[in-house]
């Protein structure tokens, strides 16, 4: 197969808008784990705690969002002395376990342009609106300010124990499933 030099910039150029429209997502970069000083992290709800040495991969973007965005709901919680950590990068706020909230991977909160938004999430068969209220950092982990966890894939929806009820998810089986979701109701 020929290619001409027109065909070639037209294919640069296709490439480069569709990165630049956030159609792939490629890693940033990685750090390293810190072990966690002693009853630092919170392993509640599965939640991972860094490993010394490991190295976790970090995100500055996130797939594109659609009207069926894939994603990977994950459980936490939002109060005070929950695993989320510190209070909600939106409000400011701890939300209770009983509010439908969730946090974003750091590309789909966009530069927090969906906080205190609702999105709408679909699994298990239903379908839940619940206010965007945090940010999964997919940039930065193993901290104090993150609880010592590593930083979140590109493609989370961790959500308030609420969110899974209303999925109708038993408690034994909550921690990980995969979704899709749209901005609103």
């Amino acid at each position: 197969m020929r290619f001409c030099i027109s065909h070639i910039i037209l294919l640069v150029f296709l490439l480069s808008s569709a990165a630049a429209n956030g159609e792939k997502c490629n890693p940033s970069g990685k750090i390293r784990g810190k072990k966690p000083p002693k009853n630092k992290c919170n392993p509640e709800n599965n939640s991972e705690c860094c490993k010394q040495g490991k190295l976790y991969t970090t995100y500055t973007c996130s797939p594109p969002v659609s009207r069926r965005t894939k994603a990977v709901l994950t459980l936490n919680s939002f109060e005070k002395g929950g695993d989320g950590g510190g209070k909600s990068e939106c409000d400011n706020r701890f939300h209770s376990d009983k509010t439908k909230v969730v946090a974003l991977s750091t590309g789909w909160l966009s530069h927090l342009k969906r906080c205190n938004k609702t999105i709408t999430i679909q699994g298990n068969g239903r379908r839940v609106t619940a206010k965007v209220v945090d940010e999964c950092d997919s940039t930065i982990g193993c901290d104090d300010e993150h609880d010592y966890q590593p930083p979140c894939q590109n493609n989370i929806v961790d959500a308030s124990p609420a969110v899974w009820e209303a999925l109708g998810v038993p408690e034994k089986d909550r921690g990980w499933m995969e979704v899709t979701w749209f901005d609103g109701h």
